[in-house]
């Protein structure tokens, strides 16, 4: 089996599906780059490139609308430019696991999305 070098995970280790989807790579023979991203916070210009990559323009794809922090910053209503500024303070509102292989990328919920890179 080929082991692919070129998959980057963003990766919250106390996810289970981010570990999940973590286990389905290894599994398969991919070991890809981890990027935690709550400590390692993506960039504005990171976030539009995945945004890009999944075939989308809405942030709000790759946005954990149940966290609370969401609530307390009142981005119900929020545009465009506000959610990617909220992203990119506050990771801990960016979906997880997001997948990323050459130009494409999914959110990996339910885990198993990881293999469709594959």
């Amino acid at each position: 089996m080929t082991v692919q070098r070129n998959v980057t995970i963003w990766h919250n280790p106390r996810c289970s599906k981010s570990r999940g989807a973590l286990a389905l790579l290894a599994e398969r023979g991919v070991d890809p780059t981890v990027v935690r991203y709550l400590e390692d916070a993506p960039t504005r210009a990171e976030l539009e490139d995945v945004l890009r990559r999944l075939g989308t323009d809405d942030p709000r794809a790759i946005t954990r609308t149940g966290e609370a922090r969401y609530r307390e910053l009142g981005l119900a209503g929020a545009d465009r430019d506000a959610l990617l500024d909220a992203l990119a303070a506050n990771p801990i509102l960016i979906e997880r696991p997001i997948v990323l292989l050459g130009d494409r990328a999914v959110v990996a919920r339910p885990p198993e999305r990881a293999l469709e890179l594959l």
